[in-house]
């Protein structure tokens, strides 16, 4: 970087907070943007926990980019003394023939990642909680655990801003211009003009960029909590878990020892609407997929859910998100869409926005990510 750069960071959230970090970490002048504060609890960053693992369901290429992200959440802790992150385990089960269960053991043998294959006796020894059907596996990936978003979101925001950032808190930017050599930020407080923008929205994606060429599927995420009727969740042992099919499922331990968080994969979400009109009531009927789950395959947990919580998801075509510059637009760099499993590689992906809000250009492995030379979503 020959001079320093003023970069605006619009949404300093999940994305947002981390690309305000990095960005402050390499001596830009950051001015973050957000309509509530980092950390609230309208989109994605909340639900108390989040799945950190190493292997990938969806595509081995991310890989590498999680063990980026792996090494950005141990400075992260080391910079701010906070406890982001705990390394528990995450269980993979599915039909072995499932494509999802063959793309996990790939990605593993790909690039030597630290796990265990377990039958159904092993299982049901050391981790009794949970069933598996004849065809199923259980893969335990060692290097996974959960996440804290609102902590996460919070403590990368505070740590950008004692590196030298500013964020306008409560603030909605209403449009962002690109003016050939840098963009121009507007505000109902005014205009800000700025060398280039990270823009990291959200559900908020297409309110702000009405023209984007690929589609973003904003979907209402919910998230319930249920109490065990045994010990068998908080032994020894307590890994988060995924579930591949027949429904797409996941669940963590709360921390605290009491409950179970259960969530469900994009197509058994509703479409959010307006996401300045979130309906944040939950439908008796809307609880039934989790009553037979549980029956199916967690039947120690009390079917009463103790906590309800609702949030927002955009989710692309092909699952995969939208990382780097706006077509049309190069001081503009794009984070969207990142379909519902983005949370575990936000330090990476901010890590990214930083390159490329910086220098023009990464040397992260992202082709089959960036928005430069795509067809689809």
């Amino acid at each position: 970087m020959s001079a320093k750069k003023r970069v605006a960071v619009v949404g300093v959230g999940t994305m947002g907070a981390q690309a305000a970090w990095r960005l402050a970490a390499r001596g830009a002048e950051v001015v973050g943007f957000d309509r509530f504060a980092p950390g609230h609890d309208r989109s994605a960053a909340g639900g108390e926990t989040r799945i950190f693992r190493s292997a990938h369901f969806e595509d081995s290429r991310y890989v590498p980019l999680l063990q980026h992200a792996d090494a950005l959440w141990e400075t992260l802790q080391q910079e701010t003394g906070r406890e982001l992150r705990r390394l528990t385990g995450c269980l993979l089960m599915g039909p072995t023939a499932h494509q999802q269960m063959a793309t996990v053991l790939q990605s593993i043998a790909e690039h030597g990642l630290d796990h265990e294959v377990l039958d159904a006796d092993a299982l049901a020894k050391r981790f009794g909680q949970f069933r598996i059907e004849d065809g199923d596996a259980a893969v335990l990936d060692r290097r996974a655990g959960f996440i804290r978003p609102e902590l996460t979101v919070q403590t990368a925001a505070r740590r950008a801003e004692e590196l030298g950032a500013r964020i306008h808190r409560y603030t909605t930017v209403r449009e962002i211009v690109p003016t050939g050599n840098g963009v121009e930020v507007r505000t109902d407080a005014g205009r800000e003009r700025f060398d280039a923008a990270v823009v990291s929205p959200g559900p908020w994606v297409n309110d702000l960029l009405p023209d984007l060429p690929w589609e973003v599927d904003v979907r209402r995420l919910l998230s319930a909590w249920y109490v065990p009727t045994t010990d068998a969740w908080f032994g020894e042992e307590r890994p988060a878990f995924i579930r591949t099919a027949p429904t797409h499922c996941y669940g963590l331990p709360s921390p605290d020892g009491v409950s179970v968080k259960l969530g469900l994969s994009r197509a058994l979400h509703r479409p959010a609407g307006d996401p300045n009109r979130l309906d944040r009531t939950v439908a008796p009927e809307e609880l039934e997929i989790f009553t037979e789950l549980m029956g199916r395959y967690m039947p120690d947990l009390n079917p009463d859910p103790v906590r309800l919580s609702v949030y927002m998801e955009g989710y692309t075509e092909s699952s995969r998100p939208l990382v780097g510059p706006l077509p049309g637009a190069e001081n503009l760099v794009l984070l969207a869409g990142f379909s519902g499993h983005g949370f575990k590689l936000s330090p990476a992906f901010g890590d990214i926005a930083a390159d490329l809000a910086l220098d023009g250009t990464s040397s992260r492995p992202i082709d089959f990510i960036s928005t430069q030379d795509r067809t689809e979503a």
